[in-house]
């Protein structure tokens, strides 16, 4: 093959005419003129920004980031190769202000450094420097411009109306009109009643036009409408892959999310936290005295109250909902193993949901506490049952709290300080004997000829443990996984079939974010009503991955007026054309 050459007058001729078109080139789209009508809704949700600015300023939310670095993959698409987590209260009365919950001293679970900044260190991580308008870049995209967003310096355009949920909305695309570091360039949805913008999406721009890439991350931010007029971010999702061969190939995807919204103020170091201990009873004008060991179970159980409403309190456990799922979901696989197995306790046995996005497990007394990631990833009844048939054995075996929390003044300390002052996990030999145990409780129950589903869960947790090391980092409680990263169930293991990415009738493990949904102002905790689809190709298991983030948005009095859907156990995928009627998997539990 010959190559012609090209005259070198004719590449400078080209590249000049080239250039000095580029030079004419405008910036952005030209926007078309609004309509009155449209022009006062932009001027209504520009007043509304600086209102929800004000109402964010009163409030003290927990945040938390769980980013996933992604590479390029032949089959699956993108995997997962390492991530980042921390979990932050952020106090907004004067500018960002963070106290992040510090992680547990252990020297191989402290994937902190020194007293790095959470939301400094996030910017770091991010690629987002203190060039930008705020050191704390990456909770910049709560907002869309706090310092000036108006008519003077942006530019909106129509797109046309769209219902998100039952809200219906108007989408403009938005341009910053005068140049500057920080300026939101993207789409906006604006709410058609109050004015309140719910979701915003594109990135920041850069000092020029070609640039901002370097600088910002693209997002898409959403807000809900949690009191009567009141939209408050809920959820941020970030995104940036690179697929172009031969280039630098490594993208990212992160979620951000909030909650305890209605927490109080977090406390200074130097002051202490009162703690009320609720259903406490009077038993002075009982004639029956208390015998050695009903006060040490009483003792224990002191502990366990004083831990559980700490943790509720600095927002980290969620409340219990009468009827909801903890009750309707997780207490009963509870007596699916505790009936069959003939176990006895002091208390009945009841669960709990940590909030964090970590995958862990662990019992405080007669409770036991299941994280949301845990619970999001978790694929099935029989994987839940594994998980919750450990903690049960934990607590049958003995292996309570220490009991030291049943003095109040222990457990006053700063929010923040929580992962560092309670000791929730255990020793290794009580996750041996634990685990062997547990295995004995699920072959005595209704989930002896299903243990396969849940050994494939521990075999996919296992194959992705390396790159998720932050997700499998614990905050409260135990991993599921050993020190060289072993399920502590690997029997279970040996009675599943082997990882296959090409079988779409395996599905070892969900996504986060597959199960529950946290209300954002009071903790609470519901079962997403979501149908789960069939696979069409391997690219669509994405265990433990953060995915995208679309909400279904009601307004206030709209979403308080409905039941929620009654929570139902862990079942099987829908088919991938299922109609409405079987969003629900279907309800499996049993009263044996």
């Amino acid at each position: 093959m010959t190559f012609r050459k090209i005259p070198l007058t004719f590449l400078m001729l080209t590249f000049g005419i080239t250039a000095a078109y580029a030079k004419k080139m405008p910036r952005y789209e030209q926007m078309r003129p609004l309509t009155p009508a449209q022009s006062d809704l932009v001027n209504r949700a520009i007043a509304q920004e600086k209102v929800i600015i004000r109402n964010i300023q009163q409030r003290t939310p927990l945040v938390e980031t769980y980013i996933q670095n992604t590479r390029p993959d032949t089959s699956l698409y993108e995997v997962p190769v390492s991530d980042y987590y921390v979990l932050s209260r952020v106090d907004f009365s004067k500018g960002f202000f963070d106290k992040v919950y510090d992680p547990r001293a252990d020297a191989h679970r402290n994937f902190f450094r020194g007293s790095l900044d959470a939301m400094t260190g996030l910017s770091k991580l991010l690629g987002l420097e203190k060039f930008t308008y705020n050191p704390n870049g990456f909770m910049d995209m709560m907002f869309i411009d706090p310092r000036g967003f108006d008519r003077e310096h942006y530019t909106f355009s129509f797109v046309r109306p769209e219902f998100l949920g039952s809200v219906r909305t108007m989408v403009f695309d938005v341009h910053p009109s005068v140049p500057g570091m920080g300026r939101f360039f993207g789409r906006i949805w604006i709410e058609d009643e109050g004015g309140n913008i719910v979701r915003f999406n594109g990135t920041y721009t850069g000092p020029r036009s070609d640039d901002s890439a370097k600088y910002f991350f693209h997002f898409d931010s959403w807000r809900m409408n949690m009191q009567p007029g009141l939209w408050l971010p809920v959820a941020v999702y970030v995104e940036e892959t690179h697929r172009v061969p031969g280039e630098n190939s490594d993208g990212l995807k992160a979620q951000t999310r909030f909650w305890g919204y209605s927490l109080k103020l977090p406390t200074r170091e130097s002051e202490n936290v009162s703690i009320k201990v609720d259903n406490a009873v009077d038993q002075s004008g009982q004639s029956q005295d208390v015998g050695p060991l009903q006060a040490s179970r009483m003792w224990i159980e002191q502990a366990e109250n004083n831990v559980i409403d700490r943790l509720e309190q600095a927002g980290l456990v969620a409340p219990v909902t009468p009827g909801g799922y903890e009750q309707k979901v997780l207490d009963q696989i509870v007596v699916n193993l505790v009936v069959p197995n003939n176990l006895e306790f002091a208390e009945q046995v009841h669960c709990r949901v940590l909030l964090t996005d970590t995958v862990e497990a662990t019992t405080v007394g007669d409770t036991i506490l299941l994280s949301k990631g845990l619970i999001d990833s978790l694929p099935s009844e029989p994987a839940f049952a594994s998980v919750i048939a450990m903690e049960l054995a934990h607590i049958a075996l003995g292996h309570h709290i220490d009991t030291r929390y049943a003095f109040n003044d222990r457990l006053l300390f700063p929010d923040e300080s929580s992962f560092q002052r309670i000791d929730m996990y255990h020793s290794v030999a009580d996750n041996q004997s634990a685990a062997i145990a547990a295995v004995k409780y699920l072959e005595n129950s209704m989930y002896k000829d299903q243990l396969g589903e849940a050994g494939l869960y521990f075999e996919q947790l296992q194959a992705r443990a390396t790159a998720l090391k932050a997700l499998n980092t614990p905050k409260l409680g135990d991993s599921l996984l050993d020190d060289q990263g072993v399920p502590w169930m690997s029997a279970l293991e040996k009675m599943a079939p082997k990882l296959n990415w090409n079988d779409l009738n395996q599905r070892a493990a969900l996504p986060l974010g597959s199960w529950l949904k946290v209300n954002p102002w009071d903790d609470t905790v519901r079962q997403i009503n979501a149908k789960q689809y069939a696979y069409l190709n391997a690219g669509e298991k994405m265990p433990f991955e953060v995915t995208p983030i679309f909400f279904n948005l009601q307004r206030y009095d709209v979403a308080n007026s409905e039941a929620p859907a009654a929570p139902q156990p862990p079942g099987q995928p829908a088919s991938g054309n299922a109609s409405a009627a079987d969003s629900q998997p279907p309800n499996t539990a049993q009263n044996p």
